[in-house]
């Protein structure tokens, strides 16, 4: 039998994949539209200012990929909390070609379900394991 929070935490799951793919194409309006308009994340407040400061580190890096997994998603009402394994690869283009950057760690978002749906109203990415050359994180 599916329940409320089944069906949320289901959302909130497809919002993590949707946000990964968005990072991996470089779709920055499907990016922005993950958070709220008032988010944090990535070291900015505000879905704008989220958006700009992850072009300054994926706007010139190569192709990447954002594995993610290890769900947990506790839900509360109309708020919810998720704390998501990451592991995330980078190649580098241009100046950077030929090297790599790839870190581990565990997403920590907060979630509030609006008539969008659920959005992301802060994110936190603590990275555990780190290899490579971070260069290859640069903007276009």
């Amino acid at each position: 039998m599916t329940t409320g929070r089944d069906a949320a935490r289901e959302e909130i799951v497809h919002g993590l994949c949707a946000a990964a793919t968005a990072l991996d194409t470089r779709d920055w309006d499907a990016l922005g539209a993950a958070f709220t308009p008032d988010a944090t994340g990535y070291g900015a407040s505000g879905r704008d200012a989220i958006v700009a400061q992850v072009r300054r580190h994926l706007g010139g890096c190569g192709p990447s990929q954002h594995l993610l997994g290890n769900h947990r998603v506790e839900v509360d009402g109309d708020q919810a909390r998720s704390l998501t394994y990451g592991r995330v690869m980078h190649l580098g283009k241009g100046p950077t070609e030929g090297l790599t950057y790839e870190c581990f760690g565990e997403y920590e978002d907060h979630w509030t379900r609006t008539g969008e749906g659920w959005l992301i109203t802060s994110r936190t990415f603590r990275v555990t394991i780190e290899l490579g050359d971070r260069s290859v994180l640069r903007p276009a």
